[in-house]
């Protein structure tokens, strides 16, 4: 027999055991129910004791052994983390319910603890009635076993609440009880008889005392884990059969990767009011891998509602995953609007383990080496190579243009699925450039067999440019965010400031219409002004909230918190916003003129005031650079620029990034100069800003047009179009609008305006010009199958050439 308390293995008939002198129990072979020594029928479901059932695999593995001993085993002392969890209030509730309803509960139970614990890399050694014990650290040890144990338990507990609410139970709970130590280990064993020893005892006994819906951990788990989870103290716990109260902590939430990797500085809100959006998340990445197909998740909201803080719930819940997942994440930045593929960039240098700012030969290098790892085909790195390069501006782009470019993608993410579950993540898809926006319509048509989720978090503003987004897709999972309820609401405040007084909460549950940005500020703000002030995990009242006003709009309130700055903090954070979300020290010490150093020093003090975060992430691109915390703190920043500030930061800017040399930026470099133009007076300054705006949006449209990005291309040539006096250099920029629009596709509108060029030439007297125009003019009409229409207007192009030779 096998004591249920330690696991330890004793002699048939035993009553007590002999390690930790609990009393044995009989197995039930159809539930897995303890039971007293000599009981014939189970206590739990009813069933005879000793009769010859089959177990249900849901109490044990498919290839699960018994304890084994001899030479096939061999006991080590490990450290180990135990988990014991246990169904609160069971027993009452299955006492009047029928023994088949009991049955099939336990079954669905069962393989929810199952999957989940191995999910985290857990071992699940056996099933005693309702509860059950599970152990990380054998047969393999993983250096942070013991965060993925409380991991584990938090879903544990979250997943029984919502059983139960689907069985119509919503007062079910489950207790749950972590220990960190050192055990005897059976090598080799499989099932119950892995671990013996005290700690299991103890973690039996910890549970017990955990209060419903609650994971208790002991002081070894608890420094382990508290970089990714926050805990509150539980006080010392009187254990049956400890001589000594074990101190104990509370597992409140998860707040950072693995290791406490991208964790912030200050305190996290709690996450509330998105529980199903997260969990449809989870089910749709188990899917994803188990069907292995593209499926694409649009999420969509106002500014504030929470749409990144849920790709951040996600992220953590991954990275705490057994299952190898490669997740990609790039956003589309405010700042240059339609700057070429952008988002896909950042996917490619985090997958290559690259800054932005890493140079040629480091990128050359990087490139080649995840290739190596992830494609296995060299003729596929050969075709592959050039082409990733040439998206991130080093070398020449390749010959194909976009579907050269997408096929070389598309197969780089899917070599990298065959691997693992893959995750792209686009930030702010609603300032993405058309070729972003193409790239996932080609990745969701033509990658099939390949387990890749695309999601994508935008503002309503996508749906305005895309109508049609997403509509009509068999895999597509569209979520649309709403404000938050009000009990969810209070429960963020009371996450943040346990002690608000409640007519400081009914102020701000008042103004915050159930967005939670704006909580989040509030609180910020409060804490700014000396009257919150940080504690354990939250914050505590110092100050008088008497007085608190509270503006009637968000944009009011950040505006407020940033007038409350010192001027040249503000100063500093207005520079900021005209660079982007997120910028280099080194770049706002370019525009400011001002000691690299002494910037830095202030934007680290920024971030201690939540205002700024610094990128610390090591597989992110944008290690090393600050941002801020949000986007509307970013717009509001910089809707407070004057006009002449704004047209001497942006020429600032433009400058700095011209000194970069990097091609790259040739769509940021435009956007600066535009927005320099727009804020310029007329007269001689702004034609002077005009002509600057004019190179850098021709050489983008160039860029973009080599990529094969030809949206992109019409976009900024339009814009380059419409800063241009010059009848000669217009009549050349529409000329090529009308080439970009044949090669989109638009071929109507690059019939007309190659024709209006070729007729403004022939009225300049540039007959040269003019025949340019009509070849690009007869090859659209070629392509759309009128050959007969372009013959007599070459013919007419070439006789006007002629007679100018003669």
């Amino acid at each position: 027999m096998v004591c249920p308390s330690c696991g330890t293995p004793n002699q048939p008939g035993a009553k007590f055991c002999v390690e930790c002198g609990s009393r044995l129990t009989t197995g039930c072979n159809v539930c897995g129910a303890s039971n007293q020594p000599g009981a014939k029928f189970c206590a739990e479901c009813g069933s005879r004791l000793g009769a010859d059932v089959a177990p249900q695999p849901v109490t044990r593995p498919a290839d699960a052994r018994p304890p084994v001993s001899g030479p096939s085993t061999l006991t080590e002392r490990r450290v180990v983390s135990v988990l014991f969890a246990d169904l609160a209030g069971f027993t009452a509730r299955s006492e009047a319910a029928d023994p088949e309803t009991v049955r099939e509960f336990l079954a669905a139970y069962f393989d929810l603890c199952r999957e989940t614990i191995e999910r985290y890399g857990g071992t699940v050694e056996k099933f005693i009635g309702d509860a059950v014990m599970a152990v990380w650290g054998t047969p393999v040890v993983q250096e942070d076993d013991a965060e993925r144990a409380v991991r584990a338990g938090l879903d544990l507990v979250d997943a029984v609440r919502r059983l139960g609410r689907d069985e119509g139970d919503p007062n079910l709970g489950l207790r749950v009880g972590v220990l960190t130590g050192e055990a005897a280990v059976a090598v080799g064993a499989v099932g119950q008889g892995m671990v013996a020893g005290d700690l299991v005892n103890t973690a039996s006994r910890l549970q017990s005392v955990a209060p419903p819906g609650a994971v208790l951990v002991g002081e070894a788990t608890y420094r382990s884990a508290s970089r990714a989870i926050t805990f509150e103290p539980a006080g010392e716990q009187l254990l049956r059969g400890k001589v000594t109260p074990v101190p104990a902590w509370r597992a409140l939430r998860v707040v950072a990767e693995r290791g406490g990797l991208g964790r912030s500085e200050g305190i996290e809100a709690p996450f509330v009011g998105r529980d199903d959006e997260l969990r449809l998340l989870k089910d749709v990445l188990r899917a994803t891998s188990r069907e292995r197909r593209v499926r694409l998740v649009s999420v969509t909201g106002q500014a504030g509602v929470g749409k990144s803080r849920l790709a951040w719930e996600f992220l953590k819940y991954i990275d705490g995953l057994l299952e190898p997942i490669y997740w990609h994440q790039g956003r589309s930045p405010a700042f240059g609007e339609g700057v070429t593929f952008w988002a896909l960039g950042e996917m490619v240098r985090r997958r290559a383990k690259l800054a932005e700012s890493d140079d040629e030969s480091t990128t050359r290098r990087r490139i080649t080496e995840a290739l190596e790892e992830y494609v296995p085909a060299e003729a596929d790195r050969r075709r592959l190579e050039p082409v990733l390069l040439s998206l991130l501006a080093v070398g020449e782009p390749p010959p194909g243009g976009r579907e050269e470019l997408f096929a070389a993608l598309r197969t780089f993410f899917e070599q990298i699925s065959t691997q693992g579950t893959t995750v792209l993540v686009f930030e702010d898809l609603q300032w993405a450039d058309a070729g972003v926006l193409e790239f996932i319509d080609h990745l969701i048509e033509w990658s099939i067999g390949y387990p890749i989720l695309v999601l994508t978090l935008a503002r309503p503003e996508l749906l305005e440019r895309r109508d049609g987004w997403g509509v009509g897709r068999r895999d597509l999972v569209a979520l649309s965010l709403g404000a938050l309820p009000e009990p969810a609401m209070r429960e963020l405040l009371a996450g943040l400031v346990p002690e608000l007084p409640a007519r400081t909460v009914r102020a701000i549950l008042d103004r915050a219409d159930g967005i939670p940005l704006y909580a989040v500020e509030m609180v910020r703000m409060l804490v700014a002004d000396g009257r919150l002030e940080e504690g354990d995990g939250s914050y505590r009242v110092v100050g008088d909230l008497g007085d608190l006003r509270v503006p009637d709009t968000l944009q009011a309130l950040i505006a407020a918190r940033l007038d409350a700055l010192d001027p040249s903090d503000r100063g500093l954070l207005q520079d900021a916003s005209v660079l982007g979300q997120t910028f280099a020290s080194t770049a706002i010490a370019a525009v400011r003129g001002e000691p690299d150093g002494e910037v830095e020093q202030r934007l680290r003090a920024l971030v201690r005031r939540e205002i700024l975060a610094l990128d610390t992430d090591p597989r992110s691109p944008e290690r090393g650079l600050f941002g801020f915390t949000q986007a509307l703190l970013r717009e509001v920043a910089y809707s407070t620029l004057a006009k002449r500030d704004r047209r001497t930061k942006h020429l600032a800017a433009a400058r700095y990034f011209e000194s970069l040399g990097d091609d790259e930026l040739a769509g940021v470099l435009a956007t600066h100069y535009i927005d320099a133009y727009e804020a310029a007076p007329e007269g001689a300054e702004g034609d002077a800003v005009a002509a600057q705006a004019r190179i850098a949006l021709r050489a983008a449209a160039e860029r973009a047009t080599a990529l094969g990005s030809h949206a992109n291309a019409v976009a900024f040539l339009e814009r380059a179009r419409e800063v241009t006096t010059d009848d000669v250099e217009a009549t050349e920029i529409l000329e090529r609008i009308g080439i970009a629009n044949r090669n989109l596709g638009h071929y109507d509108d690059a019939l007309r305006q190659l024709q209006e060029a070729a007729e403004r030439h022939r009225r300049r007297g540039d007959l040269r010009a003019a025949a340019r125009a009509v070849v690009g003019l007869a090859a659209t009409l070629n392509t759309t199958w009128r050959a007969a229409d372009a013959v007599p207007l070459l013919s007419e192009a070439e006789a006007d050439l002629s007679d100018r030779v003669e």
